[in-house]
C-alpha cells in the first residue's frame, strides 16, 4: 500500500497519492484510517480527562468538540454519556502499542486465577500433633500417665 513517493500511498477508494499519516484522502474525502489500530489511543495532546474524545475524534477524523458534544448530549438524553465513556475507556489503549486498561486487568486476573487454582486445596502429608508424636492424637494435650485437665 506504499506508494512511489516516501512518506505516501495510495488511496483505496480513488488510487491517488496521499500522505501517509492522512486520515482522509483529500481528492475523494474518503476515510483511510477510521480502523487503523495505530490510531486508535488516548495520549493525544488535546486530550482532557481521560482521552477518550479524543481518540475517537482522531480515528475518525472528525472534530473532537463534535464528539464531546455527543457525550454530552448521550448523558443529558439518555444517560449513556458516562457508561460509554467509561466503557471506552477501558477498551482503548493509552498509548500506541500497549494493550488496554481491561486486557491488562484481565490477564492480572487469569494469572491470579492461575496462582489460585495451582495451590494445594488440603493437607498434602498427615500430619503429626503440634507438640510431637508423644500427644494424643484426638487433640488432647495430655500425656499417658499424667492428671487429666
Amino acid at each position: 500500500m506504499e506508494g512511489t513517493k516516501t512518506g505516501t500511498r495510495t488511496c483505496p477508494y480513488c488510487a491517488e497519492e496521499i500522505p501517509l499519516a492522512a486520515a482522509r484522502c483529500r481528492y475523494c474525502r474518503g476515510r483511510v484510517a477510521a480502523f487503523d489500530p495505530a490510531r486508535w489511543h488516548r495520549s493525544h495532546p488535546e486530550r482532557r480527562i481521560a482521552g477518550v474524545a479524543s481518540a475517537i475524534g482522531h480515528a475518525l477524523a472528525v472534530p473532537i468538540a463534535a464528539v464531546r458534544l455527543v457525550f454530552i448530549v448521550l448523558t443529558f438524553v439518555t444517560h449513556l454519556g458516562p457508561v460509554l465513556y467509561g466503557a471506552l475507556w477501558l477498551l482503548i489503549p493509552y498509548a500506541p502499542g500497549e494493550r488496554s486498561r481491561l486486557e491488562r486487568w484481565l490477564e492480572s486476573a487469569l494469572e491470579w486465577l492461575g496462582r489460585w487454582r495451582s495451590e494445594p486445596q488440603g493437607p498434602t502429608a498427615p500430619r503429626t500433633p503440634p507438640n510431637g508424636p508423644d500427644r494424643d492424637v484426638r487433640g488432647f494435650d495430655t500425656l499417658p500417665g499424667e492428671p487429666l485437665p
